[in-house]
């Protein structure tokens, strides 16, 4: 048996990140699980449970649905939610910074560094452990910074660095 916790690592998220996973634990708990256990009891009631559709349906999404509550109470009860807002007006980059860079090309890119729960690439929300977040945080305006892409080693220069204004954000 081991003396170490089974999770030492923290989950950094944002205060609007920590709300969407908690606002989905809460769905899932209170809304579609008691649903779905409503449909299975009805199903089972209505004979042989091996034709039942519903009841095959029925019992396969429970099994995911209490997957996902599992998941989701795990990364809430480590959660460690940042108040990025604190930072102000600096000009250099911790998590929950919204940063604008322009790569070698001249093209201009800004991503928003969340945690690992939120990261979306698609909006521009990248996890505070992806390479180009590794590489900005810490750096300031005006640095120039070297990114680890597919294509090799690329020189990035970092433009604006923005917090949100309050932990609402």
């Amino acid at each position: 048996m081991s003396d170490t916790p089974a999770t030492t690592i923290k989950n950094y998220l944002t205060p609007t990140g920590y709300a969407q996973l908690r606002a989905e634990w809460q769905q899932l708990m209170d809304v579609e699980r008691p649903k779905i256990v409503e449909t299975i009891h009805w199903a089972a009631k209505n004979g042989d449970r091996s034709e039942n559709g519903d009841y095959i349906y029925g019992k396969r999404r429970l099994r995911e649905i209490d997957r996902r509550i599992q998941f989701l109470t795990k990364r809430l009860e480590i959660a460690e939610v940042v108040d990025a807002s604190i930072h102000g007006a600096s000009e250099q980059i911790f998590f929950g910074a919204t940063v604008t860079y322009v790569d070698e090309s001249g093209e201009e890119r800004t991503v928003h560094i969340v945690g690992i729960d939120e990261a979306d690439s698609l909006a521009g929300q990248v996890s505070w452990i992806s390479p180009i977040a590794k590489a900005l945080l810490k750096n300031k305006v005006g640095d120039a910074v070297r990114l680890m892409t597919p294509s090799g080693v690329q020189e990035v220069e970092i433009l604006r660095v923005v917090y949100p204004s309050s932990a609402h954000a």
